[in-house]
């Protein structure tokens, strides 16, 4: 006799799914940022075919130049494209997002399960979140930066470790309510191995707030590595990163505010975006805020 778990909003039926997708799309400000979003990664996918210069390419000739025609968002202190430069420096950006994402997930989903389901290891793993949690993300961030070297997969790395106690937390938090739910409970009494309850009815039931803070984790990654560019403890500033582009273009401000600005349009409209289709997402995947929807 099989137990199907409680099924959640993202892993349900297909007509939930298009309702979810039809009352994300009817709020503007949801639609306007999934627009943006899908903008910015086109033109990060695309950018070897809509750049129109090499973002690497020097020009001393050109240093410096205002945004014109020809560079649309100027040229920085070697004369290099900063439009250019911005659409390379996205597809950095948005990765190392992304891949923060993927890492801080699993560790956080592999902490939270052990500390919220197995009652023995709770006191133990609980312990070590609430010690990582008590450094400032960015400091604790730039610590294991400075460990490690910087280096793009380094900064990933860090930044991982750094937020992956997030979802530990909110992963722990729902899987000590979800163990003591009926189906969990009859689910062992009919002998089904442990791995199994984990994964296909604890998990399974954790989509909707992971989908929802991994949003909000994106955003933080791209402000993060911004910060360690910034600072200079991430990515080589050879590499054009929207956060190395800041940090090259501050010596110039006030006289080339261009190298920043440019930039730092394309982190805001980022971070903004995400955290406008992670709130909307909240609200449509929590039953009771649906309501009011």
């Amino acid at each position: 006799m099989a137990i199907a778990s409680s099924p959640s909003v993202v892993s349900g039926s297909s007509s939930d799914r298009w309702q979810i997708l039809r009352l994300l799309v009817t709020r503007k400000t949801v639609l306007i940022s999934l627009i943006v979003l899908i903008v910015l990664v086109g033109a990060a996918a695309l950018a070897p075919w809509i750049a129109p210069f090499d973002p690497y390419k020097l020009s001393i000739m050109n240093r410096l130049k205002a945004p014109g025609s020809l560079h649309w968002f100027g040229t920085d202190d070697f004369g290099r494209d900063v439009f250019s430069r911005v659409i390379y420096g996205g597809r950095l950006s948005l990765t190392v997002g992304f891949m923060v994402v993927v890492l801080s997930s699993a560790l956080g989903i592999l902490l939270g399960l052990v500390a919220g389901f197995f009652r023995g290891a709770d006191k133990v793993v609980s312990r070590l979140i609430d010690a990582m949690m008590a450094f400032p993300d960015i400091l604790l961030a730039i610590s294991l930066v400075a460990a490690l070297g910087p280096s793009l997969s380094n900064v990933i790395i860090a930044l991982g470790i750094v937020y992956a106690p997030r979802l530990a937390r909110i992963v722990r938090a729902s899987t000590l309510v979800i163990r003591e739910l009926p189906f969990v409970e009859a689910a062992r009494a009919l002998g089904v191995p442990t791995r199994r309850i984990v994964t296909v009815h604890v998990l399974r039931n954790l989509m909707s707030p992971l989908l929802v803070q991994g949003t909000f984790t994106f955003a933080y990654a791209i402000l993060a590595e911004a910060g360690l560019s910034f600072l200079g403890v991430g990515v080589s500033p050879d590499i054009p990163t929207w956060g190395t582009m800041i940090n090259g273009g501050q010596q110039y401000m006030g006289t080339a505010d261009w190298i920043m600005v440019f930039p730092g349009i394309a982190i805001v409209l980022a971070v903004m975006s995400l955290q406008l289709v992670g709130d909307g997402l909240r609200d449509v995947l929590d039953p009771r805020l649906r309501k009011e929807l």
